[in-house]
């Protein structure tokens, strides 16, 4: 199955493309050479990543043209915001009708109150407003992201972290650079994926030369959208990586809160992760970060804040998932978040950004819940990973035990997944940002 919909150039302004679907206009950055007005290519995040030839592009979309409409028409009935019989003093159904009505922004004090919100019946009101907002602005794409877990050493000795340097208990192992290249290039020539997450942790092992020739080895031999997430490898190193072909970043900060983040990170602080997401950002990276959802001393307004955090550093994506308690850190007793927590944590993150973001329903959250696939997405989240780890090496990739899919083929993985998103009406594409978008 192939993740991206080819589109037509209508129009080329410096590196800037407006492209053609199906009467949907979308704009992309362009900086493949000689494109020209009637090109047929296909765009990721954004970025046109390939031309497809004129033939091949004319088969795919007459694959594509009626799924296309029919998933839409389904998307549009699953989404529709049921307005309640308003009762004196609902407030909730005061609020989230001027949310779904875009009439003004919500206020601090309103998007807390809907953390807070306890009962299923009310829950269940706020993720179908959020799923109408994800609908209204961003249509039924869903964009699906593969991530190549290359190597489970890890320097750092994050509280919350099974890879981390305190697991004395971690099966360690490292894929060659040539490894790392030859999973990727399968995974785009033999499945489909045009986006794809490099990820490891901090491992010194790996030179910012051992990185970029990953990066570059992929690009030179198959197009994708390559995501980079090896933890802080500074400034100089990020810049390395664009110019290698990085064009994302994979970050997360998970917490907002300064205190609890240096309690988890010995020796670490916020302000240096913030510092590495901002210039990432100013570079051209796109950024997916976030944080976790349920951490011991965490509060929901420490929530509210991450949340808020992620908007002001103008994420591509938003990643939260929860806490999941690994038994060879500091940790180990602690408990998991309630599935509810995270839905909540979602549909406020689909309100706060209701126009431009993608948020992912995070492995993590599919560890914790069976079906968060499936309620995440309804939640307001249009965005999914999955694990292409070579299945020897995968299960010893810990950030939380008992990872969710590790026993499944790939070919599982993706058929599952296509039809959770059939029967949701989502097409698995990232068909670029809206030609409208701000």
């Amino acid at each position: 199955m192939c993740y991206s919909i080819p589109g037509r150039v209508v129009s080329i302004d410096g590196c800037i493309s407006i492209i053609d679907y199906f009467g949907e206009q979308r704009r992309a950055v362009n900086e493949i050479s000689n494109l020209k007005v009637g090109d047929y290519i296909y765009a990721q995040g954004g970025y046109v990543i390939d031309a497809v030839p004129d033939a091949e592009a004319q088969e795919v979309l007459a694959l594509w043209k009626e799924l296309f409409f029919e998933l839409q028409e389904r998307d549009q009935h699953l989404s529709g915001f049921k307005r309640m019989d308003k009762r004196a003093g609902d407030r909730l159904s005061l609020i989230l009708e001027r949310i779904v009505a875009d009439e003004e922004e919500v206020a601090e004090e309103e998007l807390l109150y809907l953390l807070n919100l306890e009962g299923k019946e009310d829950i269940a009101r706020l993720m179908q407003a959020a799923n109408y907002l994800r609908h209204k602005h961003l249509g039924n794409s869903c964009c699906i992201h593969g991530i190549i877990e290359f190597s489970n050493y890890c320097r750092q000795s994050c509280g919350y972290c099974g890879i981390s340097a305190r697991n004395k208990g971690l099966k360690p192992y490292r894929m060659t650079p040539e490894e790392v290249v030859k999973a990727a290039c399968e995974a785009i020539d033999k499945y489909g994926f045009k986006a794809l997450v490099l990820q490891s942790g901090e491992d010194s092992a790996y030179s910012i030369d051992n990185l970029c020739q990953i990066v570059s080895g992929i690009r030179e031999r198959e197009p994708a959208l390559i995501f980079v997430s090896c933890g802080e490898v500074g400034l100089p190193g990020l810049q390395r990586l664009y110019e290698a072909g990085a064009r994302g970043l994979l970050m997360r900060f998970e917490t907002s809160n300064s205190r609890l983040y240096e309690q988890l990170h010995p020796g670490r602080r916020l302000d240096s992760r913030l510092e590495h997401l901002r210039a990432a950002f100013d570079m051209g990276y796109l950024l997916i970060t976030g944080g976790l959802i349920g951490l011991p001393g965490q509060t929901r307004e420490d929530i509210l804040g991450d949340i808020s955090l992620t908007k002001s550093l103008q994420a591509e994506m938003y990643s939260f998932g929860p806490f999941i308690p690994h038994p060879g850190t500091p940790l180990a007793n602690s408990h998991s978040p309630a599935a509810a927590e995270v839905l909540k944590a979602l549909a406020v993150a689909r309100i706060v950004d209701a126009r431009n973001a993608k948020i992912v329903v995070t492995t993590s959250f599919e560890t914790l819940e069976k079906d968060a696939r499936r309620q995440g997405l309804s939640a307001g989240a249009n965005s999914v990973m999955i694990s292409l780890t070579p299945d020897a090496l995968r299960r010893e990739y810990t950030l939380y035990p008992d990872r969710a899919h590790l026993n499944e083929s790939l070919e599982n993985q993706i058929s599952d997944l296509l039809e959770i998103l059939s029967d949701l009406g989502r097409a698995p594409t990232d068909i670029g940002v809206s030609h409208t978008a701000s």
